[in-house]
């Protein structure tokens, strides 16, 4: 008998959506997003043949290799019986923008809906699906929540992480002006228009210092990024880290560091 047949039949097989810049840059988003979905009750799997989403390709037009990139992904994921991604701009565009790329075509289009209904933000994965209420977790600290657009607008994720957060011991959140407004990042816009990108950023980390927060958490590593590129280069002392690494009880690691001139 193979262990696939002896695991506990209640237990979701779940695929996890590592993303680029949580395998290039900050991995230890990765470990926090498998040990909450493991913690949840998930078997996990990473797999190998994963590769970028395929969003920068198709947020400059070039719709024929993001259907490329999107067949491979497809291939990789379909197997499982969900489909989880740390970041909310990587899981939309699995869930929301996938299907678009094969309307029409009649050996994917159906295939790649069926896909997409798999997909989840991490966090949204968690409380809306897995039901977790608590993950244990306790840190003495004041925070504050950027809300990244995609998975606001897109997802509609706004009060899931703020749940989890609330029950995490010693954790005080100190909301920001205008929490919901872009940080300037949106992947290839802040290259394409880095002046206005700049403007942008300049205001989000005069909110993030004016809350009085010692941490910055968010739901997506590039908006992270970006914020705390900015707010080093004008000093703050501001922590940045992804939501799933406080959850998860894993702020071991250094903050993410930023990046951006």
């Amino acid at each position: 008998m193979t262990s696939s047949e002896t695991r506990d039949a209640r237990q979701p097989r779940v695929g996890l959506f590592a993303t680029c810049l949580v395998d290039l840059f900050r991995p230890s988003v990765g470990f926090a997003s498998v040990k909450l979905l493991q913690d949840a009750g998930c078997e996990v799997h990473v797999p190998v043949a994963q590769t970028c989403c395929g969003q920068p390709a198709y947020n400059t037009g070039d719709r024929a290799d993001t259907r490329e990139i999107a067949m491979q992904v497809i291939e990789a994921f379909e197997g499982f019986d969900f489909i989880v991604a740390p970041s909310g701009s990587c899981a939309a565009m699995l869930k929301k923008h996938y299907p678009g790329l094969f309307a029409g075509d009649a050996a994917w289009e159906d295939r790649a809906q069926r896909f997409s209904q798999k997909c989840h933000e991490l966090i949204s994965f968690l409380t809306d699906v897995m039901m977790v209420r608590t993950t244990g977790a306790s840190l003495n600290a004041k925070i504050t929540y950027h809300d990244s657009c995609s998975g606001l607008r897109e997802l509609g994720i706004q009060e899931q992480p703020r749940k989890l957060l609330a029950n995490v011991s010693g954790l005080e959140l100190r909301e920001m002006k205008d929490s919901d407004v872009c940080c300037g990042f949106g992947g290839t816009f802040c290259i394409k228009y880095s002046d206005i990108s700049n403007a942008i950023v300049t205001k989000k980390v005069g909110n993030i210092d004016a809350s009085g927060a010692g941490m910055l958490l968010a739901g997506d590593v590039g908006c992270l990024m970006n914020m705390a590129g900015k707010l080093k280069r004008q000093g703050s002392s501001v922590e940045v880290r992804h939501v799933a690494e406080v959850l998860a009880g894993m702020t071991s690691q250094p903050p993410i560091a930023g990046s951006g001139k």
